[in-house]
């Protein structure tokens, strides 16, 4: 039995939908169409009523490891990974697939397509494209390649950069369970459902679980993808993906989980990129330029104090206080090497040391975002 009241769902045209590996899992290994069935059911009934939906789907390495014997399962952990990985995306869109008379369309991101602002737009008018025409574009990490990602495994948050690059209207996430209680419901008694959340805040973190058996993130990572969803003024819905008579409900427009919603002031697309993508190294700063940064300013070499990473160029970084707090997000004018001889020196120096010269700030203000308190 559902504990979670109905309510109904925030009005909305586009959708990103993602399900994750412990609804698409078979106990012995590969997939199971079990839980499937339903979900492709308020697909289909939500692109009858002239709605857009896109999948961020887990279950890759699930599937490739029916595939490969257990006698051919060698090699190192990350490895052997990528293998499954490549093995079972056949097998996760082929399942897909069967319920779906339109075509599927298999999209394959990493960090770095997320990272490059020209791959980012590419992405991103592909993905347009697939839903100009009809087909049922299905997102996963590029698990084959991207080592950085297999490590993090995070499909959650893939979903929540989804929805920003699609400019959707609502984040659904298909769960085990209904949706996010007080606290563990098998071990307090006491445990409420919350219906709905205002804003992800430190205390409502703390009532997430851990990580489940088959999938690589737990309750954490989807109140941290909604998080990232809200700042985009995307409102995400946490529901059970295993509850035939809460998917019907949803087809209806009708929630019975939990709703966190959206910040009223959204971002604007650039700084929704910057405030999200996968950052490559950070610049460590002293309490001067952590004001400026605060009226406004672009950094400047002589605030800063430490270069941590290897970075390009063109890359996002973090900027972090001396107590290594994030404040800001934005990117680099120099690349890593360059960025730590000039750290700490003033911008009029910067030719002479390196003997050219790109910007007298080492992050411009134009590309930067403050973190917690910045809207356009």
């Amino acid at each position: 039995m559902n504990a979670f009241a109905p309510q109904p769902l925030p009005q909305w045209k586009r959708s990103v939908l993602k399900v994750g590996s412990s609804l698409l899992a078979a106990e012995g290994g590969g997939l199971t169409p079990r839980f499937v069935l339903g979900l492709a059911q308020f697909v289909a009934a939500s692109q009858q009523a002239g709605r857009e939906v896109v999948i961020v789907s887990s279950g890759a390495v699930a599937a490739g490891r029916a595939v490969l014997p257990k006698t051919q399962r060698t090699g190192s952990a990350i490895a052997a990974k990528q293998a499954l990985a490549a093995l079972g995306q056949a097998q996760l869109i082929a399942l897909w697939q069967r319920f779906f008379e339109a075509p599927v369309a298999q999209v394959l991101l990493t960090h770095d397509d997320l990272r490059n602002r020209r791959r980012y737009l590419n992405a991103r008018a592909a993905l347009l494209e697939l839903l100009r025409i009809g087909a049922l574009p299905v997102v996963n990490e590029n698990d084959t390649v991207a080592v950085d990602e297999l490590k993090l495994g995070d499909n959650d948050n893939l979903a929540a950069a989804v929805a920003s690059l699609v400019d959707a209207d609502l984040l659904l996430i298909a769960t085990d369970i209904d949706g996010l209680y007080s606290a563990h419901p098998q071990r307090d008694p006491q445990a409420r459902p919350m219906l709905r959340i205002e804003a992800i805040t430190p205390d409502v973190l703390a009532m997430a679980g851990e990580a489940g058996a088959l999938g690589t993130g737990g309750m954490r990572t989807k109140l941290e993808a909604a998080a990232k969803a809200a700042d985009a003024s995307i409102p995400t819905a946490l529901f059970s993906g295993r509850n035939a008579e809460t998917l019907a409900q949803l087809a209806q427009q009708t929630l019975q989980g939990t709703l966190v919603l959206a910040q009223p002031q959204r971002l604007s697309s650039r700084k929704q990129w910057l405030r999200h993508a996968p950052a490559a190294g950070q610049l460590q700063i002293d309490t001067g330029a952590a004001r400026a940064l605060g009226h406004g300013a672009s950094l400047l070499p002589g605030g800063v104090r430490r270069v941590l990473g290897e970075f390009r160029r063109g890359d996002v970084l973090e900027v972090v206080a001396e107590d290594a707090a994030v404040l800001a997000r934005g990117i680099a004018q120099y690349n890593a090497v360059d960025s730590a001889r000039i750290a700490g020196r003033h911008s009029r120096e910067i030719e002479a040391i390196l003997g050219f010269h790109y910007d007298e700030a080492m992050m411009h203000r134009d590309d930067l975002v403050l973190l917690q308190t910045e809207c356009s």
